[in-house]
């Protein structure tokens, strides 16, 4: 049985200091404040240990031997790490602590440290930490209860689209799915035949581009004794054994010439014929295909039956791409990291915020089954509590040809009030991706917005 520390994992405190006694102290601290407490002896070793794990807070010494305190911070700033890093000093000039700002230092100790402002920046970082797991787990708590079916979503385009399925769902017989590969198409045919009548019936999938050309007639339509070469008894195909169900024709599209004429005629007649038969035997089932390809060009070209085509397009769902609906992308990745967390036995909590604006910024052109693959290798390589850029460097190092759409940096007119704005910051603890998303705006559109009320705030 995993232990209590393991199912709840603590926020990671890194101390960086060559003076022991300090280190011990500071342990000390740390852990009563509700902290993991990870020590690093020199720069170097804290340099490997954060671009190893991601840190919640960091105490870093100034002056070390060989490589000190803004050398380390300059490489972890350069690494993309978004620790939160507090620097020490017994002797630092003016110089010192402007750079250190400048480099994105959260605090400024002089030495001999006031124990009571290191226990006023513990729990503000350790508030922060929870805030920011209270607003992940609502996410995925969200994210369960937007499911239809297998897939989740609050957009508008999502929305329009499983009302167009709980629509159709009682009544249509036929219906072609059209979209990008990987955005869903096989998980509207589920909620198609799960929402509907012939739940109780089998729900059977072909995939037309990976069955063998010479045997795909026999596999969706059977074949009697004799029929062909190793064809040593009758078999059912698909249509039979779906009677009363739903067949779903995956990348309709690849659907050889002879099968598609077959196909038509089940579709006019309600009829099958198996391969080496004179027989025709009625069937009565829900036809859902899909493809990504655009039929009409494939019908151009002669590939693909128009009068075939007409049949299978009574009515047309199509699944949006994930670029059009990237306010769906938290949702989705909480439900991910919940699940890969689980499977592998992980004390993931969620992600850091640069991990967060990455992803809603990446085009993902293989749409949800690329993000479902990012986070599920991201938490393979997770050696911490939280996500990082690093873990999802290796499936997202080079930028897809793809353009991401355009992001809106403007803010809503009328924009949310100061008032709103705060509270949102306040609800996040800080964190601006997550109140972005909160006031359903951009994280520029935040920065443009808090940077406006700043100046009027200042103002005479």
């Amino acid at each position: 049985m995993r232990n209590q520390e393991t199912l709840q994992p603590r926020p990671l405190l890194l101390l960086v200091d060559d003076d022991a006694q300090i280190r011990q102290l500071l342990n000390e601290i740390g852990t009563r404040a509700g902290f993991e407490v990870l020590e690093a002896a020199d720069g170097s070793g804290a340099i490997e240990m954060l671009h190893r794990r991601h840190m919640d807070l960091v105490l870093l010494d100034l002056h070390m031997p060989r490589v000190n305190g803004l050398d380390v911070l300059r490489a972890v700033r350069a690494g993309g790490s978004s620790s939160q890093i507090a620097l020490m000093s017994g002797a630092a000039s003016v110089e010192d602590a402007v750079e250190a700002i400048k480099l994105g230092a959260t605090e400024y100790f002089s030495k001999p440290l006031d124990i009571a402002r290191v226990r006023a920046l513990l729990e503000r970082m350790r508030r922060q930490y929870e805030d920011r797991n209270s607003v992940f787990d609502s996410d995925a708590a969200l994210a369960e209860r937007l499911e239809v079916c297998g897939m989740i979503g609050r957009s508008p385009a999502m929305r329009e689209l499983f009302s167009v399925i709980s629509r159709l769902a009682p009544h249509a017989r036929t219906v072609l799915v059209t979209g990008e590969t990987g955005t869903g198409k096989e998980l509207v045919a589920r909620a198609l035949h799960q929402l509907g009548p012939r739940k109780s019936k089998k729900l059977i999938t072909v995939n037309c581009s990976a069955v063998v050309e010479t045997l795909f007639e026999s596999e969706l339509f059977g074949h009697v004794r004799g029929a062909f070469t190793g064809a040593i008894a009758d078999k059912a195909g698909v249509f039979e054994a779906a009677n009363g169900g739903t067949v779903f024709m995956d990348e309709v599209g690849e659907l050889p010439a002879g099968a598609q004429a077959k196909l038509l005629r089940t579709l006019e007649n309600g009829e099958i014929q198996r391969v080496g038969s004179v027989e025709l035997k009625r069937v009565d089932v829900r036809i859902v295909t899909a493809t990504n390809r655009r039929l009409e060009v494939e019908i151009a070209a002669g590939r693909f039956r128009s009068d075939l085509y007409y049949r299978l397009n009574v009515v047309e769902i199509a699944v949006p791409p994930l670029r059009e609906r990237s306010e769906d992308i938290p949702y989705l990745t909480a439900a991910f990291v919940r699940r890969f967390a689980k499977e592998f036995s992980k004390p993931i909590t969620g992600l850091t915020e640069a991990a967060e604006e990455r992803l809603v910024q990446w085009p993902w052109p293989g749409n949800v089954r690329e993000l479902r693959n990012v986070i599920e290798r991201a938490c393979l390589l997770c050696e911490g509590h939280l996500l990082t850029e690093g873990d999802l460097a290796r499936s997202l190092s080079e930028r897809p040809a793809t353009a991401p759409a355009p992001v809106d940096d403007e803010p809503p007119s009328p924009p949310p009030t100061a008032a709103v704005v705060q509270a949102a910051l306040d609800g996040t603890g800080g964190n601006k991706s997550l109140a972005a998303r909160r006031l359903g705006i951009s994280r520029r559109a935040l920065y443009r917005l808090i940077d406006k009320y700043a100046a009027a705030a200042l103002a005479p």
